[in-house]
């Protein structure tokens, strides 16, 4: 697979001159041909570059300011200054005093908030209501105008930093993207380590006589300067109005003519190359980095060299490598394009998971890599294959859906840092120049004079003499000359490598049919024993784009530990044997998958409509005839053991999730139970499993988009003559009395349920606690109420437990909906306090926030109200937003297609003491509706900790749970939706 960045994503790292010489007229932007919206480029005379977007159509306003300055400019023995400065930001400034009063305000009126850092930027990001663009923009302008920077916040952000480090320590990605920057030049930035911790932000520089907080002010004094940054404002004003409000906040911004920084000269000298590192990981499996210093592709990005060459070296069509890896058994998955790039460097890698079987054939596998670079070197560069990139990217780029205006603000600003005006939005998503010689320019770079080998293996344990300083990495470098690499290239076995076949799921029509009628919401089209199906035309989007959901419902699915497993199998299996062929429609913009679910599997496409259907009657006829294996079996059963045995390696708050799940859910297995399974199941017991599995089937499936009602009943007609109507049929009808519903665990009134455990991975020092409140099933006045607290008290609790408490980086307040049954979680993950300690900390919190919500002045209520009202009333971006919210509905049985406009009825009746009411009734501490669910993750930290609370009595009113499965069986369940009252009956 083309692992490139999504193109609106590009990494925004550093400045071509293009970008830097663009002048400052009026620019005519290349922009989508169905784009409506208005743009402007403006430059404010303290020359901050701007780009206005007026939408009118737009529900939400976003802004993103990008400063051109990242991690490489962190002052030597000061590691992760340019990062705790975007944290810091957050804080406070002169004009708006009080701490997270920005992040308050912007969750209080439907918005959110994010940063990140990266080697040569940093982009700092929100939305909010469109109402309330200008009062946020005011704020966020201060962070670049007077920043307070206080003592008193520095330190505890220190922590926060250190905290958020802590949560990467065990994650592989982290641990290898580091190595690779480990073994570089040293005096080259990319040497450095981005994130920062206690060691590198407080002791170091107290070792050193130096003060953190002065050296962010100068840090920050010398570095953010106006003509470094690059700002995106998107809103429903017209593009003067938006002008002027820009004009007004961010003229105080101070210019002080900083010289774009520059990183000349390559991180890797001769000693970096013809190198292989093995590496041990945190996870079970084996993965082959291949990696080249090349030229940039920014430099050439309209001819898109890079571009033609991952197409090609990450294909994974007939006769490509990945097609003759997989044929061998030796690899699970390949990913091919440019990784880690400024203007200056680059990197080419090819990323390859190997099977345990490829790990021992490492030799062969680069050799045939070689060899296929080798073909492609001497095979010219054939310009259908250009013209056939070119459409796909143009037609690409051209029906792109619309996205959350917040994505959409912060992926402009990186591209206004790397791109000249006219190419702000499309960036180097569409290559528009054919030029061999620059795509031959980047193949011949592709040699094993300059290659860099990354292999990763637990097996390499004990094997390895160097740790990487920063998180501790083991590994060992050896020496690959060329003529080694020569050898493994004629060894290697000879296989049919080949150039790729032309796509045949490019979209040749891209017509809009006429919906017949301007339908809201879903109907039910169609039907019969075997199947029902709901129709949602395109009244919104006007795409040449369908959306299609298949639900197999398969009771047989869930019954046991083996026969969840062998339903994966089973799907993996199907997407593994259609891989050579669908994977040209991915290419092409159309994608599906094949997936277990709840009551059995499903099956997903979303894309252009033109050749949606041939690629789901192949889907349907593969099930039709589906065999198993062997040797495919094999792999699969290798890839889900080794996801199993890795799921140890989960962060803490991941394994709460996990717990909450598994206690609340009927019909949920353990991970262990089913990793048993696992290394029992054979070929043979899917052969004999699959008549089963199929045997009672009923589908539910929901098509919309630009598609005709006619077509689609004869879809669906064509599904039940191939898999119910054959001569000789696997499916066979599900009767009403066998379907299945997903019921969740009622808990007790006045009763604080608690579940100790020790984290699975002894080495994760980070503990986590989930603190549930289980408040109600889906009723409309109930839904709306828990909304409006969750967005009263989201904010003040990051404040209290994250930014006041440095409990730890994640700190989340959040609403929990498991199949119609509503509550709040809590999730905090930490090294400071074990989760028992934590647990005391959220009911402290929710003692201080009574009288917070009792004092609410009515006009923050009203204000509170409209804010969730306005959330309520956002419009669909694009076709899968539209399709989740009517697919949640018709999956669960609840059929409230007009939930939304019921919920803003709802609300608009409200009144303060009625939030109030609910916040005595269900959450506040002791209240007699509580219902208390409270995960406990223990991590090395508080290991003595969890042997006391497992061993100590229970308080009054607390019941340790010891026996999750015994609990389960114990506790009455809510009723389904599927078959109530006035409900979907089956």
């Amino acid at each position: 697979m083309d692992s490139r960045p999504p193109e609106t994503d590009a990494p925004a790292e550093a400045v071509p001159p293009a970008a830097a010489a663009a002048a400052k007229g009026d620019v005519e932007i290349t922009r989508p041909r169905n784009d409506k919206r208005g743009y402007r480029r403006v430059v404010l005379p303290n020359d901050l570059e701007c780009l206005l977007v007026s939408d009118p159509d737009t529900d939400k306003a976003a802004a993103s300011m990008n400063v051109s300055v990242g991690y490489f400019c962190d002052p030597e023995g000061l590691e992760g200054l340019a990062h705790f400065l975007e944290h810091m930001l957050f804080y406070a400034s002169e004009k708006y005093p009080i701490e997270d009063s920005y992040s308050k305000y912007i969750t209080e009126h439907g918005g959110s908030t994010n940063a990140f850092t990266t080697c040569e930027h940093t982009n700092f990001f929100f939305d909010v209501n469109h109402d309330c663009l200008n009062d946020a923009l005011d704020r966020f302008a201060q962070f670049f105008i007077k920043p307070l920077l206080s003592a008193d916040a520095t330190l505890r952000e220190i922590k926060a930093v250190d905290s958020e480090n802590q949560k990467n320590l065990l994650s592989d990605p982290w641990r290898m993207n580091q190595l690779q920057n480990h073994i570089s030049l040293e005096s080259h930035p990319y040497h450095k380590f981005g994130t920062g911790n206690w060691d590198t932000l407080e002791v170091k520089p107290k070792e050193k006589g130096l003060d953190t907080r002065l050296e962010l002010i100068k840090f920050y004094d010398s570095h953010y300067s106006a003509n470094l940054m690059q700002l995106v404002v998107y809103g429903k004003e017209s593009l003067d109005n938006l002008q002027t409000l820009v004009e007004n906040k961010f003229c105080g911004v101070r210019n002080t003519g900083r010289e774009r920084f520059s990183f000349p000269g390559h991180p890797c000298s001769s000693e970096h190359l013809q190198v292989l590192v093995k590496a041990v990981p945190i996870k079970q499996g084996h993965t082959l980095r291949i990696l080249w210093p090349i030229t940039p592709n920014i430099r050439h990005y309209k001819e898109g060299p890079c571009k033609y060459v991952s197409h090609l070296i990450g294909h994974e069509g007939e006769g490509s490598l990945f097609y003759v890896l997989k044929k061998l058994g030796w690899a699970m998955s390949l990913e091919a394009g440019e990784g880690d790039w400024s203007y200056e460097f680059s990197f080419f890698s090819v990323v390859i998971k190997l099977t345990d079987v490829g790990h021992e054939h490492m030799e062969d596998i680069v050799g045939l890599l070689f060899r296929y670079i080798t073909l492609l070197q001497t095979s010219g560069t054939p310009k259908w294959i250009f013209d056939e990139l070119q459409t796909i990217c143009e037609t690409g780029f051209h029906y792109r859906d619309k996205s959350p205006p917040i994505h959409y603000v912060a992926n402009i600003s990186s591209n206004m840092q790397i791109y000249p005006p006219e190419d702000w939005l499309i960036a180097s998503s569409v290559p528009s120049k054919f030029s061999p010689d620059a795509i031959q320019g980047i193949l011949n770079e592709l040699t094993p004079d300059n290659v860099r080998i990354f292999w990763e293996s637990k097996k390499f344990e004990g094997q390895t003499n160097l740790t990487e300083p920063w998180y501790g990495t083991s590994y060992s470098v050896e020496a690959v000359p060329p003529s080694i690499i020569q050898k493994w290239v004629e060894k290697a076995p000879v296989e049919d490598l080949h150039m790729p076949k032309p796509n045949i799921f490019l979209p040749s029509d891209l017509s809009l049919k006429n919906a017949e009628e301007k339908a809201s919401f879903p109907c039910m089209l169609r039907k019969t024993l075997f199947s029902r199906v709901w129709y949602k035309p395109d009244t919104m989007f006007f795409t040449p784009k369908a959306y299609i959901k298949m639900d197999f419902h398969c009771p047989l699915s869930r019954s046991s530990p083996e026969s969840s497993v062998l339903t994966d199998v089973f799907t993996r299996l199907l997407m593994d044997y259609l891989n050579d062929y669908a994977y040209d429609a991915q290419v092409a913009g159309l994608y599906y998958g094949v997936r277990p679910n709840d009551t059995g599997f499903q099956i997903t496409m979303v894309g252009y409509n033109d050749k949606m259907r041939t690629l789901l009657e192949t889907v349907i006829g593969k099930i039709a005839e589906f065999e198993v294996k062997a040797d495919r079996f094999s792999v699969i059963k290798e890839t889900i053991t080794k996801e199993y045995e890795n799921f140890k390696f989960r962060q803490p708050y991941q394994q709460a999730f996990y717990y909450c799940s598994l206690i609340l859910e009927e019909q949920t297995w353990a991970w262990d139970e089913e990793l048993a399974a696992v290394s029992q199941i054979e070929a043979s017991d899917l052969e004999k499993f699959l008549p089963h599995l199929l045997g009672k089937t009923f589908i539910e499936s929901y098509f919309a988009g630009n598609m005709e009602p006619g077509a689609v009943k004869g879809v669906m007609q064509h599904v039940e003559d191939i898999l119910f109507n054959a001569p000789v049929s696997l499916c066979k009808a599900l009767p009403s009395s066998q379907h299945l519903t997903k019921r969740i665990v009622k808990l007790e009134r006045g009763l604080r349920y608690y579940y100790p455990a020790l984290c699975l991975n002894h080495q994760d020092e980070n503990s986590c606690l989930l603190h549930y409140i289980q408040i109600h099933q889906d009723d409309l006045k109930q839904n709306v109420l828990l909304q409006l607290f969750t967005l009263v008290a989201k904010q003040p609790a990051f404040h209290q437990l994250r930014s006041v408490e440095q409990l730890g980086y994640i700190t989340v307040l959040t609403q929990r909906n498991n199949s119609g049954v509503w509550g709040l979680q809590f999730i905090i993950q930490s090294t400071v306090k074990d989760p028992s300690n934590l647990d005391d900390r959220v009911e402290a919190f929710l003692n201080m926030f009574e009288g917070t919500l009792y004092q609410m002045p009515d006009e923050e209520f009203k204000s509170n109200v409209n804010a969730l009202v306005d959330m309520k009333l956002e419009k669909y971006k694009n076709i899968r937003e539209e399709s989740a919210f009517f697919w949640k509905e018709i999956s669960e049985g609840t059929l409230k297609f007009d939930r939304k406009e019921a919920e803003v009825a709802a609300l608009r009746d409200l009144n303060k003491e009625e939030l109030i009411e609910f916040f005595n009734n269900h959450v506040k501490d002791n209240a007699p509706q509580k219902k208390i669910l409270s995960i406990q993750v223990y991590g090395g930290l508080h290991s003595s900790e969890y042997g006391k609370i497992v061993h100590d009595e229970s308080q009054p009113h607390s019941y340790q749970i010891t026996d999750i499965f015994s609990f389960r069986r114990s506790r009455p369940l809510y009723g389904s939706f599927k078959g109530g009252v006035g409900q979907m009956k089956l």
